[in-house]
């Protein structure tokens, strides 16, 4: 037998060893002694009844048994039974009567006496024990399957042990804590062997590490044991590699889903597991019926909890573990309210998205029933995260105002578009985030400097139509059309990009080319056979790549080209009424020339103005220097910068590395320079572009050709350099270019035509012109007045016939 509790200095509890289940137990009390009575509480419903105290040296006496014999093995003699069932007898320690004397211990340690009304004597051993415990009491609770097995697991390794406490909590007056047994820490054996189960809400006070007790229930659910022995697993119908897998995010759908695309090209919509995104608590969101309701903008963080994700995770590989699949719901059979939901853990780095996002604020976690096994396997974290946040005051969770995203969408709006377009074609290239596409070259983008959304078609190309509902019928979708939207959608969907605003067609719709990553999307869908090339991309910069890349492609047949049958093409002869060329030279002063053969020059007539603004500007940042440091340097601003000479000068931001490296044009000279930005600041507005324009015009040599050779080209422009730089010349503007005027330049003294003495000394090409107005201007024959030059070898023109290959 087996001592599993003491209850005073002369009466112990004994048990034998269980066999299927908890062991009966059994009380004997020291007979022949008498030892002093523990303390006892007044009985409940008895106003006569009071505490009694211990008597002397009973806590000694019961401490010493305890300490003695607790988990200990004793052989015991019932030498009387009472009629109420008491059993008085010896207990000797050990297996058998050889063994150490438990009264004769206790009396020899005077923590007991001996009765003297006389010695009771019954050699009768109890060799062995069959009596069980006593029946539950009618009337009362029927126990949860296992409780008894669980009692007996705790009883018989902690009962009357020493052990250490560690006090977690005391919430309503009820004290929480962890008991550390020398052979573990009982709450993670209890869970491993499958007695207990997580309860959520006392796990976030635990300090011993919460994921050390969900690891031992997964266990004992892994085994099956006990009270998980019908335990079925939430993802126990999928695959291995259904479960856990890499994936590439294509989409972030709103704050608590996302669309990735697996390694085998299949697209999944998953859900973080056990995440809440914001909600629009307040009653009165239609209340401006004419407004319309967007969540993504109307819902308090819902647009940063987005933006979050989406700088996180587009176009990145994560790794995504399926903890659950949430069935469809909806109010009746065959129209849910909610699809079937794949719900899951996603990391990137070694970091929980939903984490990350509770911690900020910009979700709340959902609360379960205490039998609701669907969860994220990452549940306890999640809470510590959304208890951090609500400690701080993040997000959701913060008393400030919430804030509020005026976000106008002009999509389809003609009269607002048309007031918008030139403000974007000023602004050049402009940072936008794709929101939706349509097809492959119509999309909706979202302006963040403009804080609007517009409808933006690509420029250049004619891309194949979708499927569309029309007043007659369904518009059938063309060939390849599908294929085309995809690209666009994996290529730029939710990416950050930039536009170059051309026009805006009668719809509202602008019209311009979008750039990503230095990559050209209308270049891409040509070079990839999903579009033709429109015939109004001719006038535009990238009408020669566009024509190669289609080129190649109508070649190889591929996609959009497949049934493509070259037409003999039809000598067509233009008529036109002859124009007059126009010569109105004026004063500039030539300010920069480039790398390119393109210069910067200032118009003379308004140099005094230049002059005066930059007298009054110094003067006021001399008696109020800017503060160093204080201007964050964003593309597309306008600044001041302080020069190499250490004058201030007007300047726009093209490029921002880091703060230590920030790219900027000076826009009354055409220089650049990559500066620090402590050496930028703020742009007053007395001195701003609306109180005097940018004075530095660019301009490139008309009738020219520029070597492509870079030697060839370096020579040039160091001849320009020489004769014009910072000398005041006679301007002409001949025609219009894709990027800047195409001008002949004249030498302020002798009248000397800049371009034509290039071209006599053999360094260019002149560019023949079709315009018949424009060819009195071209003498072809002086290329050949000296053999200078690119012409020393001859002429190498030849090489470029058509017979060669060559087609310009």
């Amino acid at each position: 037998m087996v001592v599993s509790m003491v209850l005073s200095g002369c009466a112990i509890i004994v048990r034998g060893q269980p066999r299927g289940g908890p062991p009966p137990e059994r009380q004997i009390n020291l007979s022949n002694i008498r030892a002093g009575a523990m303390a006892r509480r007044a009985a409940q419903g008895q106003p006569d009844s009071k505490d009694t105290p211990d008597e002397p040296y009973a806590f000694q006496a019961r401490e010493f048994l305890r300490k003695k014999l607790i988990g200990k093995e004793v052989c015991f003699t019932v030498e009387i039974k009472t009629a109420l069932g008491r059993e008085y007898g010896m207990v000797y320690l050990g297996k058998d009567t050889s063994g150490e004397n438990i009264a004769e211990a206790l009396v020899n340690e005077g923590l007991a006496t001996v009765r003297r009304e006389g010695i009771r004597g019954n050699k009768n051993m109890c060799s062995s024990f069959h009596e069980c415990l006593a029946s539950e009491a009618d009337g009362t609770e029927t126990p949860e399957p296992f409780a008894a097995e669980a009692k007996f697991f705790t009883e018989s390794r902690l009962l009357q042990r020493d052990v250490q406490i560690i006090l977690e909590s005391c919430p309503n007056q009820i004290i929480l804590g962890t008991i550390l047994h020398p052979n573990g820490n009982i709450t993670e054996l209890l869970l491993k062997e499958g007695f207990a189960r997580c309860v959520d809400w006392s796990m976030a006070v635990y300090t011993q590490g919460a994921e050390k007790l969900r690891a031992a229930e997964r266990s004992a659910k892994e085994r099956k044991v006990r009270i998980w022995k019908d335990y079925v697993a939430p993802t126990a119908n999928l695959d291995q590699k259904d479960r856990q897998f890499v994936a590439k995010v294509m989409q972030v759908v709103n704050a608590d889903a996302m669309v990735v695309k697996l390694n085998s090209g299949e697209y999944k919509t998953i859900h973080l597991s056990s995440i809440r995104p914001p909600r629009n608590e307040s009653e009165d969101k239609n209340k401006d019926k004419d407004k319309r309701f967007r969540p993504l903008y109307d819902i308090p963080y819902m647009f940063e909890a987005r933006e979050f994700l989406r700088k996180k995770l587009i176009g990145k590989k994560v790794n995504v573990t399926v903890d659950y699949i949430r069935a469809a719901t909806g109010p009746g059979e065959g129209t849910p309210a909610f699809a079937e939901r794949t719900c899951a853990t996603v990391t990137i780095g070694g970091i929980n998205i939903a984490e990350a996002l509770v911690s900020k604020g910009l979700a709340t976690v959902i609360r379960y029933r205490q039998d609701d096994d669907q969860r994220s396997s990452h549940y306890d974290e999640l809470l510590a995260a959304e208890a951090r946040a609500i400690k701080n005051g993040k997000g959701l969770h913060s008393k400030k105002e919430v804030p509020i995203h005026r976000v106008a969408d002009i999509s389809g709006e003609t009269q607002k578009a048309k007031q918008f377009l030139p403000f974007l074609q000023r602004a050049g290239r402009s940072e936008a985030v794709v929101e939706y596409v349509f097809s492959g070259s119509r999309l909706k983008l979202y302006m963040p400097k403009e804080t609007c959304l517009i409808t933006f078609l690509l420029a250049g190309i004619e891309c194949p139509r979708s499927s569309r509902n029309l007043p007659g019928g369904l518009q059938v979708a063309e060939p390849f059309s599908d294929e085309a939207m995809l690209f666009t959608k994996e290529l730029v969907l939710q990416r950050e990009v930039e536009v170059e605003v051309e026009s805006m067609d009668k719809a509202g719709n602008f019209i311009g080319w979008l750039h990503i990553e230095g990559v050209n999307l209308s270049v891409a869908l040509v070079e990839n056979a999903l579009s033709k090339v429109h015939f109004t991309a001719e006038r535009s910069a990238y009408y020669k790549t566009l024509v190669s890349a289609e080129e190649v492609c109508r070649q190889r047949k591929e996609k959009v080209w497949a049934n493509y049958e070259e037409k003999p093409v039809e000598e067509v002869v233009h008529l036109s009424e002859e124009k007059e060329r126009v010569a109105n030279y004026r004063h500039v002063f030539v300010t920069e020339i480039t790398d390119q053969l393109h210069f910067y020059a200032q118009d003379v007539e308004t140099g005094g103005q230049l002059e005066s603004l930059m007298e009054t500007m110094r003067a006021e940042l001399a008696s109020q220097p800017p503060v160093e440091g204080s201007f964050v340097a964003r593309r597309g601003d306008y600044c001041i910068a302080k020069f190499a000479d250490g004058e201030w000068y007007r300047a726009r931001v093209e490029k921002v590395e880091s703060p230590a490296k920030v790219h900027v044009f000076y826009i009354d000279y055409g220089n650049r320079e990559v500066v620090s930005s402590t050496r930028l600041a703020a742009m007053l507005p007395a001195f701003s572009t609306r109180a005097l324009p940018a004075q530095a015009t660019e301009y490139t040599f008309a009738f020219i050709q520029v070597p492509q050779d870079e030697d060839a080209r370096a020579d040039v422009v160091d001849c320009v350099v020489r004769d014009i730089q910072n000398i005041q010349c006679l301007l002409n503007v001949e025609y219009s270019g894709a990027t800047c005027p195409h001008v002949t330049v004249q030498f302020g003294d002798t009248k000397d035509d800049v371009g034509l003495g290039l071209v006599k000394e053999g360094l260019v090409m002149v560019d023949v012109r079709k315009e018949k107005h424009l060819q009195k201007m071209v003498r072809p024959q002086i290329l050949f007045l000296a053999i200078l030059n690119i012409w020393r070898y001859g002429d190498f023109r030849a090489d470029d016939a058509d017979e060669f290959g060559y087609r310009r």
